[in-house]
């Protein structure tokens, strides 16, 4: 019998001390779960295994902004740098984050305002998600934004430049309604070929060579600024004509006062494609 007790006794202290284990173990994993838990709006990716070692909560105060001034390497590349799309057009509502892919960690921000607002071109959907051509560097840039964040709008128009012909032709709603002879780069500095939009439109009545300037969203890939700036990219007037149907420009494309004139009415975040024919 006394045996027969102690055995009882010891058995009541072992689901005794088992209990007291599962409980801390299910309190471990409480805590545990909760020092990971990330809400949606965190925007925090595990960088790898090892049961959410790595994660992390990205700012937007810690991302850099894409601009004109920038250089953002881990920026996707553009997949069809000679894809036309149908002239979906996004603006910012605030600093919003962009994303290497739908639901991937952050890697830049952009900013509602540039060159006034900024508006960028959509080169592909998927789902709540809008990938979108970047002004920074290097040239070819994307990024992804959700669509919720963004002012939608459709532009008509289409640039093309013609490198190889050194034209431009000015399309409408998929029809030619304009072709102009213009200067591009010269063969030490030559205007990048691709994919970019009309970032801006900057007015200077006091600068001599054009009355209306328009930056791209892409940079030369030979010279890192023009005249102090970036050294992006822009279409712009020249007050000789004799420049035009030749590669004599720094990058920009020069172009005549008629030109400029049918270009000052597209819409911002127009796609401008460049290519060699």
């Amino acid at each position: 019998m006394g045996e027969s007790r102690s055995e009882g006794r010891l058995a009541s202290g072992v689901r005794a001390l088992a209990t007291g284990l599962v409980y801390l173990v299910v309190l471990a994993f409480v805590v545990t779960g909760v020092s990971l838990v990330v809400s949606p709006g965190d925007d925090a990716a595990a960088s790898g295994g090892g049961g959410g070692a790595g994660r992390e909560r990205i700012t937007l105060a810690s991302l850099k902004p894409s601009t004109t001034r920038t250089t953002i390497p881990r920026a996707p590349k553009d997949p069809d740098p000679q894809g036309v799309t149908d002239g979906e057009v996004v603006h910012p509502l605030d600093v919003l984050k962009l994303y290497a892919a739908p639901g991937r960690r952050p890697f830049a921000k952009v900013t509602p305002k540039q060159f006034g607002d900024t508006w960028l071109p959509v080169v592909e959907r998927r789902g709540g998600w809008s990938r979108v051509l970047l002004p920074s560097r290097p040239n070819g840039s994307t990024g992804w934004l959700r669509t919720r964040d963004v002012e939608r709008a459709t532009t008509p128009y289409l640039v093309r430049v013609h490198l190889g012909s050194r034209e431009l032709e000015l399309f409408l709603q998929g029809s030619s309604v304009g072709r102009w002879p213009v200067a591009i780069g010269a063969p030490e500095t030559p205007t990048p070929p691709g994919r970019t939009f009309l970032l801006g439109q900057v007015v200077d009545e006091a600068q001599s060579f054009s009355p209306l300037i328009l930056p791209l969203g892409s940079h030369s890939d030979t010279l890192d600024s023009y005249g102090g700036g970036p050294g992006t990219v822009a279409l712009h007037g020249w007050p000789d004509d004799a420049v035009f149907g030749q590669a004599v420009s720094h990058g920009c494309i020069r172009v005549p006062s008629d030109a400029l004139g049918a270009l000052s009415q597209v819409p911002l975040g127009t796609l401008v494609l460049v290519d060699e024919q």
